[in-house]
């Protein structure tokens, strides 16, 4: 049976130091090291959010030579003056190549990618483009090649996530997507005026208490 579930949401951002400013600002907790993605450029900071879940704050990095191909997650759209967001997420699939399949009939997610970060390798779906289908509130997939689960060699400071709500005018679209790819998880879907920005709100468990992140 085709089954996925979120494994992690991403910051967009110009810098990482901005990424990472906005990320503390709104959880009270800033996200730490992560790598280099040396096939398309970028560089991360990541924050656990669970046993399988964590945050990622991502940019271009300006050491990297450019990848000669659009980086991903509409990276290559953002002006240095562009404020960081939460622009998307993604799901890990129990069979990516069949839920890239069955996704393709309410929104193309794009090819299956192999990608590295460190040590760590996985195979990802990314539009030739380097846009974001259906403005980032239908998920990436992923399939990590190795266990364990990133978010578990990461430092447990307290945070998980308790719901990412999807919001975009055409909600009927999402919900049938991730019926498509067996989707389970706490993920809510919310109808927004017709023209209106599609959006996404994390709410998230701190030691401080419940913060959202992406309003």
């Amino acid at each position: 049976m085709l089954t996925s579930q979120l494994d992690h949401i991403t910051v967009t951002c110009a810098s990482l130091e901005q990424g990472a400013d906005f990320v503390e600002q709104a959880l009270g907790v800033r996200p730490g090291p992560g790598g280099q993605h040396p096939r398309m450029g970028t560089h991360n900071l990541l924050l656990r959010l669970g046993d399988a879940a964590f945050l990622e704050v991502i940019a271009i990095d300006p050491s990297a030579p450019a990848p000669g191909r659009p980086r991903w997650f509409a990276l290559d759209t953002l002006a240095p003056s562009s404020s960081p967001r939460l622009s998307n997420w993604v799901a890990a699939s129990n069979d990516i190549t069949a839920a890239a399949a069955a996704a393709r009939a309410f929104a193309d997610l794009g090819n299956i990618e192999p990608m590295s970060r460190g040590a760590r390798t996985w195979r990802i779906t990314m539009t030739p483009d380097g846009g974001l289908p259906l403005c980032g509130t239908a998920p990436a997939l992923i399939a990590w090649d190795a266990p364990p689960h990133p978010a578990s060699g990461m430092p447990d400071l307290g945070l998980s996530l308790v719901e990412l709500t999807l919001h975009h005018p055409a909600p009927h679209a999402v919900r049938a997507l991730l019926e498509a790819i067996g989707f389970r998880g706490a993920v809510s879907i919310k109808a927004l005026a017709p023209g209106a920005r599609p959006y996404l709100a994390a709410h998230i468990a701190t030691p401080r208490g419940m913060r959202t992140l992406g309003l």
